[in-house]
């Protein structure tokens, strides 16, 4: 006897007329007068589910069979047979329900539609849905490819700490890890925090980003990268917003920008490549959902070259948008969403590189190019999206480096290892990060991140 699964039967690695056995949970069942019932069956290892046919000769088909409803779990005997269209149905030689028979009535993910609003209010059950179980499945298989591309590429794969007391991003939007009784919290004589007293002897927080500890290996292993969660304590509801979020950060020594920039290009043909080999079911169900040609989308993307304009370019291109926008945009500022949206979705109707940004609009780790306003910067964006991958040239000169700490006011005695790879040793590197939920959301054509997420956090909001 052979236990198999859906996507087995249907990817025909088991012969028709054999008797298997399969586990798995009902999705719909349907009773005739005549004693058969046909009950669909998923088991999530594909977006297919199958008909098992079982019939009154069954033992338990009046005290069990017929009491099965949505979301009881199943073990089947039986043989399967393809239909005239090509699809496969088990007929039962026997069946055993696993867990228990419940109230339909009380079961919150029955079979009728649901909205993506009001199944996040059931984020533990709402993977048995369709659309949840498709979205698990291409996150699994990018994830997949990401490790698969870059370590074909050299690249090793390294642990960054998801503790730091360093500030990556140079912003305040950080959560702070404490074993301090926050009430009976002890202060010094400036009446600030002793934190001397607390778990690290100082004021730690949780990652905005492993880059400043992956450079130190980059610096001794050439090409090295992470992917792990990352946190922002951003009191932000929008679309686009997680409090915790996986990123792929990718650092290289001995690569320009334009070099890193070309690889982050190409990952991205890589991973869409390789969803659209394994996912296309999940594909076709996410584009009549959304309305949106996802596969066309990313075809067209794998046979396209990278695109990129200069920053100083693209203020030009938004301030000559003919009233598009109600006020001008002032050279040095950063792009807003609406901005990057004009510029991908309606100007150039592309994606699009960025690149050179003012070096007040980015982060102090940037190489600070001839003109000393820019840094060697880049954003990629996609149409619909927006900013997904933002790269730079890091600065490796050490000089260079100290004066731009000052001018985020920074603390240069935070940074000291960090320095010390621009004294020992030196090398020029790049690096980038990938947001995984914002590709996931080009490539599902869903909006809301907090449903591209197993269990999404954000402001107000850790539940589960």
């Amino acid at each position: 006897m052979e236990l198999v699964t859906i996507s087995d039967i249907f990817n025909k690695k088991t012969s028709t007329s054999k008797v298997v056995e399969i586990k798995a949970w009902v999705k719909n069942k349907r009773d005739s007068k005549i004693g058969i019932s046909f009950i669909d069956i998923y088991d999530g290892s594909c977006f297919k589910h199958i008909q098992v046919i079982a019939n009154n000769k069954l033992k338990n088909y009046t005290k069990d069979i017929l009491k099965l409803n949505s979301g009881c779990s199943i073990y089947v005997r039986g043989t399967i047979q393809q239909s005239t269209n090509s699809q496969f149905e088990i007929y039962a030689q026997s069946l055993q329900i696993i867990g228990n028979v419940f109230n339909p009535e009380t079961y919150p993910i029955s079979p009728k539609p649901h909205t993506l609003e009001y199944l996040r209010n059931f984020t533990h059950l709402r993977p048995r849905t369709n659309i949840i179980g498709a979205i698990t499945r291409i996150r699994h298989f990018v994830s997949q490819e990401i490790h698969k591309f870059l370590s074909n590429h050299g690249f090793f794969w390294i642990a960054t700490p998801l503790i730091t007391s360093l500030n990556t991003e140079g912003s305040g939007e950080m959560f702070c890890v404490s074993t301090l009784n926050f009430e009976k919290i002890q202060k010094n004589i400036k009446n600030q925090v002793n934190y001397k007293k607390d778990f690290f002897g100082k004021k730690t927080f949780l990652t905005v980003s492993g880059q400043l500890h992956l450079e130190s290996y980059a610096c001794a292993l050439s090409k090295v990268y992470t992917f792990g969660p990352t946190f922002r304590a951003e009191n932000s509801n929008t679309t686009r917003h997680l409090a915790e979020f996986w990123m792929i950060e990718v650092e290289a020594a001995f690569l320009s920008l334009k070099n890193i920039m070309n690889l982050a290009y190409e990952i991205l043909k890589s991973i869409f490549k390789r969803v659209l080999k394994t996912c296309i079911d999940d594909l076709n169900f996410l584009a009549k959902k959304t309305n949106i040609d996802l596969i066309n989308r990313m075809k067209n993307f794998i046979s396209s070259e990278l695109f990129s304009i200069e920053y100083t370019d693209a203020v030009k291109i938004i301030n000559n948008s003919s009233g598009y926008f109600k006020s001008s945009f002032i050279w040095g500022e950063d792009f807003s969403s609406e901005h990057e949206k004009y510029l991908s979705d309606i100007y150039y109707k592309k994606p699009i590189m960025i690149k050179n940004y003012p070096k007040e609009t980015k982060a102090f780790y940037m190489r600070l190019n001839q003109d000393k306003k820019t840094v060697a910067s880049a954003d990629i964006l996609l149409p619909g999206i927006g900013e997904i991958i933002g790269g730079s040239e890091r600065e490796d000169r050490l000089q260079k480096l100290n004066l731009r700490l000052k001018e985020k006011n920074l603390n240069p005695d935070n940074y000291r290892w960090y320095q010390d790879l621009r004294m020992y040793g030196t090398v020029p590197h790049s690096g980038f990060g990938l947001g995984l939920e914002r590709l996931l959301s080009y490539i599902t054509g869903l909006k809301n991140v907090k449903d591209l997420i197993p269990f999404p956090r954000t402001p107000k909001n850790a539940s589960f």
